[in-house]
């Protein structure tokens, strides 16, 4: 997601709309929405603005204190060439900024990077855009990347359906699609980042996920070129879990970033979601230039205690080959002990543990 995507749905948007700009968009209902297509305009502009403030001021508690007002007189031609230019400017601002560099988002994590805040800006003139052309009776459907970007950025919990457009108009109450429940409440989530003492780890989206498991580097420059094997099986295992409608992002992959030159050193992640009892399983990779540091302690002790720290997690086990003794001592080092034989038994019969490996557990 970059701001040309943004620049595409503005696009999109200001070209459908033009068609009605004669009308008084005042007295006409936006879709189902309680607002008039005018109120509705006008919050895609703000929209846009606040985005772009946001990102560029590097905003960390609350969005930048302001709002965007038009002049009074403004009509419609105006006001489309204030979407133009408040989309021109979340482009400039996504283009602009830093990898990795965050801003406040209220949902569900409290702040977005560069890419989020490309996908919210395109699933607001997207969204919105269909609002305002149902209410005036226009024909609109925008471009099926821009949808399926908005989905595998902006709504990782819900499962692709076969064709994009349909599913987000769905997964945001505005349809209908067969075989799922109507919708009444929505959100969309950006990825979720748990800081360390020299790394972020940053959660890794569906879209990220699919170019990993295809031989790409996830939208990451990579210490050494490439991720290790391990991170690209992970990604795997995430995407197959998103297509399937059953990945949960706060317990998917994330990428271990290093603080002092943004450079992706490994992954560590989840093998699933809790079980009943509590319990999920955790794993982790590193490059080989990155090895030796101390970056596996230090993501491991982050995630764990990020994970413990939750009501639905207790204990957290990992597996490791008896002939790799320096995951054995990452493991000790960040709190693990070897499972005692019932925990190893119970374990091994309820999760189907492979044979040969040592189980390691740390509980809250």
């Amino acid at each position: 997601m970059s701001g040309d995507q943004v620049t595409e749905a503005v696009r999109g948007c200001v070209t459908t709309l033009r068609a009605a700009a004669d009308r008084d968009w005042t007295a006409v209902r936006a879709g189902s929405l309680e607002w008039d297509c005018h109120a509705t305009a006008v919050h895609v502009a703000d929209d846009l603005l606040a985005y772009a403030a946001n990102l560029a001021g590097r905003a960390r508690d609350a969005y930048v204190p302001f709002e965007l007002r038009l002049d009074d007189g403004t009509g419609n031609d105006g006001l489309l060439h204030v979407i133009e230019t408040t989309g021109a400017l979340l482009a400039a601002a996504v283009n602009t900024a830093a990898p990795g560099v965050r801003a406040f988002h209220p949902y569900p994590f409290r702040s977005a990077d560069r890419e989020g805040f490309a996908a919210m800006g395109v699933a607001e003139v997207l969204l919105h855009t269909h609002d305002m052309a149902q209410g005036l009776g226009l024909a609109y459907t925008p471009p099926e990347s821009l949808a399926e970007s908005v989905l595998t950025w902006l709504f990782p919990h819900v499962q692709p359906g076969p064709e994009a457009w349909p599913t987000l108009l769905w997964a945001t109450g505005r349809g209908e699609l067969a075989g799922r429940p109507a919708v009444d409440n929505w959100r969309w989530h950006n990825n979720l980042v748990i800081p360390a003492e020299r790394l972020t780890l940053t959660g890794l989206r569906p879209a990220a996920a699919r170019d990993l498991r295809l031989g790409g580097d996830g939208g990451f420059t990579w210490l050494g070129g490439t991720p290790y094997e391990g991170t690209r099986e992970a990604a795997g295992f995430l995407a197959k879990a998103y297509e399937a409608g059953v990945h949960r992002p706060e317990f998917g992959v994330f990428t271990l970033v290093r603080t002092e030159d943004g450079l992706a050193v490994g992954g560590i992640g989840f093998h699933g979601t809790p079980d009943p009892e509590g319990r999920v399983e955790i794993g982790y990779d590193l490059v080989p230039e990155a090895r030796g540091h101390g970056y596996a302690t230090e993501a491991l002790r982050a995630l764990t205690q990020w994970a413990l720290a939750r009501d639905d997690v207790h204990t957290i086990t990992a597996t490791v080959d008896p002939d790799n003794p320096a995951s054995e001592r990452v493991l000790a080092r960040a709190g693990f002990h070897r499972a005692d034989s019932e925990q190893d038994q119970t374990t091994r019969e309820e999760h189907s543990t492979e044979t040969g490996l040592r189980l390691y557990v740390y509980s809250g």
